[in-house]
């Protein structure tokens, strides 16, 4: 959840556990999701709304930024956040391609085949030099992986938007705002290969980025509003409709319920370019956590919840084992069995290993470190 204040300050409040608590939480759900005919993918968003556990975590990794560059900028300086930017952007870049490189081995011990084609691996096993070319200059991406290149990108960039935000806060989010706009009017993309698509849009994704920040720098005149029972009841009622058509496209006793005039519109909620049905419902379950989850929540010291702060801390790492864990369980699935208990298992066993990794990762950390990035 955002801290409202004139500026990122995360030492006067203390660390909000919240911010790795959905943070980790997101973790979860995007491995559950990633592996596909899995059974455990009805525990997240997905299937009960228009957005998803991305929107979240895009979401909070804006509030993140905000929170550790302020801080950076308190202490050194502009020269501070440009390198404390400069080496997240090189750590994200650096996992990326490893990531890359590992996906594009597992395939090939498993023999590539069918799984080489749904894992978009193939050209890299087919075309190492182009394929790796392309990677290194973030055009190219394996399935799943989509997230880190953009990160790159939005932490590269970063320093410039926080001089933005410190200065004229609301200015930047109207232009933020108008970037989204004319990316659904026009059309724009980034460039990619081979087939110029990004699956996360980055001139659209970058709005969600963006609003994290600005709650955390600007945020204090929209708090009264969020929390007001109106802003509450027209989220509950947003949710409902959106939880209604979600169901339906799984149920079609439910689509008599849709009226026609809506079906062709919400039917189609694109999520490369961040539909604004999404963005919509991601604002509404903001409103709806800000109610439901304060930041004394007696609920944070319980063991899953801790679990999941764990994950949040360490997001990169857990992230990207997250995705090797999820291309092995579709291995598994294809190649051994798809059945409920081994979709169920797979799902319990990910998860778990990716708390054990990120308690190990929070054991052998020397000293305290600054809120994790991404």
């Amino acid at each position: 959840m955002p801290l409202a204040g004139p500026r990122p300050e995360p030492k006067g409040l203390g660390r909000d556990l919240r911010i790795d608590a959905c943070r980790g939480l997101a973790l979860w759900c995007i491995f559950l999701n990633h592996f596909p005919n899995n059974i455990g993918s009805w525990l997240t968003l997905r299937n009960y709304g228009f957005s998803d556990s991305a929107e979240v975590f895009m979401f909070v990794s804006g509030v993140t930024c905000a929170l550790a560059y302020g801080s950076a900028h308190s202490r050194d300086g502009w020269p501070g956040v440009i390198t404390r930017t400069l080496w997240r952007s090189w750590d994200i870049y650096a996992a990326f391609l490893l990531l890359t490189i590992a996906c594009a081995i597992m395939v090939y011990l498993t023999g590539g085949g069918r799984i080489a084609d749904e894992s978009n691996t193939r050209l890299l096993l087919e075309h190492p030099g182009a394929a790796l070319a392309h990677a290194a200059i973030l055009q190219y991406r394996p399935v799943n992986t989509d997230v880190l290149p953009i990160f790159v990108v939005y932490h590269l960039l970063f320093a410039p938007l926080l001089w933005l935000l410190l200065r004229v806060p609301n200015v930047t989010l109207g232009a933020s705002l108008l970037l989204y706009a004319l990316v659904h009017v026009f059309g724009w993309t980034v460039p990619a290969w081979p087939n110029n698509v990004w699956f996360f849009n980055p001139l659209a994704w970058q709005l969600l980025v963006v609003l994290g920040a600005w709650c955390v720098i600007a945020g204090k005149g929209v708090w009264p509003w969020m929390t007001c029972r109106i802003a509450l009841v027209l989220a509950v009622l947003y949710l409902t409709f959106s939880l209604i058509v979600a169901l339906s496209w799984w149920l079609t006793t439910l689509e008599d319920l849709v009226p026609q005039a809506l079906a062709s519109v919400v039917y189609q909620v694109d999520k490369s370019d961040l539909a604004p049905l999404r963005l919509l419902h991601f604002l509404a379950l903001a409103i709806l956590a800000v109610w439901l989850v304060p930041r004394d929540w007696q609920g944070l010291p319980m063991p899953l919840m801790r679990a999941a702060i764990r994950c949040g801390e360490n997001s990169l790492a857990i992230y990207c084992l997250g995705v090797l864990l999820a291309l092995a369980s579709q291995i598994a699935l294809a190649d051994i069995s798809n059945g409920l208990a081994m979709q169920i298992a797979l799902s319990l066993a990910g998860i778990l290993l990716m708390i054990a990794a990120a308690t190990l990762l929070n054991s052998i950390r020397i000293k305290p470190r600054q809120p994790r990035l991404i």
